[in-house]
Formats: structure tokens, sequence, C-alpha cells
């Protein structure tokens, strides 16, 4: 099992970054021979080389800050000491089981390079989680979750044209997750707590469809403390002026946390995503 999920994990990240890195490839291709045939030739317009005409870069830095919120059901396993429950929260599910939490993201960039930094606190909560094993005298399992998830990436701008933008990222996932399991009827608690942190690369990929709305795909996938890390995400944006942009979408997270028989961690984390981007430079 755990051979076949590392062959999908580095089969999902060359994928990804195939998908990330295939258009640039081309078109900087194209850029090439576009430059080359472009070199002497007068520019219609006004006579001069069109190499001459090309917009001067912008070596500022720029800085974005998007809070969002993220609805998430949940499902997977999760236990330690021998006690595993199974935990399903749909989607409909998220008011009773999304106790609290904080979520954003800050990214720097300049020229093509980029920092985005992704953290993430909630805590999650289900009263009835059911043993996945029998264990006498005990009917079902509460279930407390609390969980920090801090990511920091380096980023590279491999394609920046009007219609298609595509960036390659890396970095690490860095876990704090404490567990609680309450087993009733008996109110007997077991508590623990891990912290680990995972490599992983990827990529995201823009697509304007307006002057104001785009399309946004991204994922990642890595491994380290984990056996399998990985998430993906689509984001609808509209920028209501140029400092503050409306996004909405769907992210989907799947973790694999198991390194030992006494603690269990495996689950798929996903919902609703919404937030607002302020360029405050």
């Amino acid at each position: 099992m755990k051979s076949y999920r590392k062959t999908y994990l580095f089969t999902f990240a060359s994928l990804l970054v195939f998908a990330v890195c295939a258009p640039a490839i081309a078109q900087q291709a194209t850029d090439v021979a576009k430059q080359s045939s472009d070199i002497g030739s007068p520019d219609q317009a006004g006579g001069t080389p069109a190499a001459q005409s090309a917009p001067v870069a912008d070596d500022n830095w720029h800085v974005g800050i998007t809070p969002y919120l993220w609805f998430a059901g949940l499902h997977g396993t999760v236990g330690f000491g021998g006690y595993e429950s199974g935990v399903h929260a749909s989607f409909g599910d998220i008011f009773s089981y999304f106790n609290i939490g904080f979520m954003g993201t800050v990214e720097a960039r300049k020229n093509r390079f980029l920092l985005p930094v992704d953290v993430m606190w909630m805590r999650l909560s289900d009263n009835k989680g059911l043993p996945l094993s029998p264990f006498p005298g005990v009917t079902s399992i509460k279930v407390k979750v609390d969980e920090t998830i801090l990511t920091p990436k380096v980023g590279y701008r491999l394609l920046d044209q009007q219609k298609l933008k595509a960036d390659g990222t890396i970095g690490i996932r860095y876990f704090h997750l404490g567990e609680n399991l309450s087993l009733q009827p008996s109110n007997l608690n077991n508590s623990q707590s891990a912290n680990w942190a995972d490599v992983v690369a990827g990529g995201r990929i823009t697509l304007p469809v307006s002057p104001k709305a785009a399309i946004m795909v991204l994922g990642d996938a890595g491994a380290g403390g984990a056996n399998l890390d990985y998430q993906v995400a689509g984001i609808l944006s509209y920028k209501i002026k140029p400092s503050i942009i409306l996004q909405g979408g769907w992210r989907y997270l799947d973790v694999d946390y198991q390194p030992s028989s006494t603690f269990v961690y495996d689950m798929v984390t996903s919902g609703v995503l919404i937030g607002a981007t302020f360029n405050v430079k």
C-alpha cells in the first residue's frame, strides 16, 4: 500500500509540473522565434524596431494579503494507542463540525519571483465517531482535532502572458496536530499531538476570462513526515477595484500521516473556499 501511494504521489507531482511547465516552454519557443523575425524589421506603427517597444519591467515588490474562510467537510481515520475512529462530516455538516479557525495567505512578488505563505488553524470535531474495531463497552468516540498548517514557498512565474499565467512553486508544509478521543459511554479520554513537515512542489495556472474575472487552478504534492500529502483547488476571482479581488472556489487536501501503529491521521479535508485579496503595494 505504501509503495502504491508513493507511486501515485510521484505520478501526480510529475503531471502537475508538466502541466505548468509545458505551456511556458512552448510560449518561450514562440517568443524566441518571433524575436528572431523582428530583429532589424521596422515597427509598422512607428518605424522603430519591435524589440524596442517592449514594456519596461516592473522592478518593485508587490504584496497581496488574502484572508479566507474554508468551509471544510472531512472524512478519514484518526487514532492512537490502538484506538481508531472513522470520521465523516459531509459538506452539509459544515457548521456542525467546523468550530473555529483562522486562514490567510500573504504573497510577495517581484518581477517573476514569488514568495507565498499560507497559514491555517482550525478546530474540527465529531461527536459520533464510530470505532473501526470492537472494544468492550465502547459504542462511540468523540473526536476533536486541532490543526495548524503553515506552508511557506518560493516560486517563479514561468509564463506571464495576457491570456495565460503559469507559476511553479516549491516549499514545505508544516503540520501541528492535536487529537482528543473520548470513549463513550465511559468518557475515558486519550490525547496526543504530533508535528511534522513535508516537502511539496507544484504550481498554478491563471486564465483571465475578462478584464475583471479569472479562473485559477493550483495544486501541489509531496511527502516527508507524511506518507502522502497533496492538495488541489479551483478558484474564480473577480476584481471589484485594482486593490481588491473577491475569490471563491473549492479546495481539497489529503494527508496520510501514520508514523507508527500507535498514531493515525489519514484524512481528507475539502469544501468551499471564499476570500478576498487586498493588494497593499
